[in-house]
């Protein structure tokens, strides 16, 4: 069976199954030219994403390989905090609170 990682890299699955109810998948590249095979005479299925589907996959590609924070700055606030020089604006985060707040009133 093609996993999820097979499908995102825009390759088509092609997917036969026999009267036995067996199934067999292809996903590499040479299976992009062929038409689907069949096992016993049955018809074969064919899955392919569209251009969209593809550019979200590859969109989800990269945001999965960069870091998630600014490490770089999770240690400067860890050093600011460490030696007393880290101040709360408390103004400031009680207006992103309500913003927020606000934009989850908009979902």
């Amino acid at each position: 069976m093609a996993s999820i990682d097979q499908l995102r890299s825009g390759q088509p699955m092609t997917t036969t199954r026999s009267n036995q109810g067996n199934v067999s998948s292809s996903t590499s590249g040479a299976a992009k030219n062929q038409q689907p095979t069949s096992l016993g005479g049955s018809k074969g299925d064919a899955v392919s994403l569209s251009t969209q589907g593809k550019a979200v996959g590859q969109i989800h590609q990269q945001l999965a390989a960069e870091p998630s924070f600014d490490s770089a700055k999770v240690a400067a606030i860890k050093d600011a905090i460490s030696n007393g020089s880290y101040v709360v604006d408390a103004e400031k985060l009680a207006s992103n609170m309500m913003k927020f707040e606000d934009e989850l009133r908009g979902l």
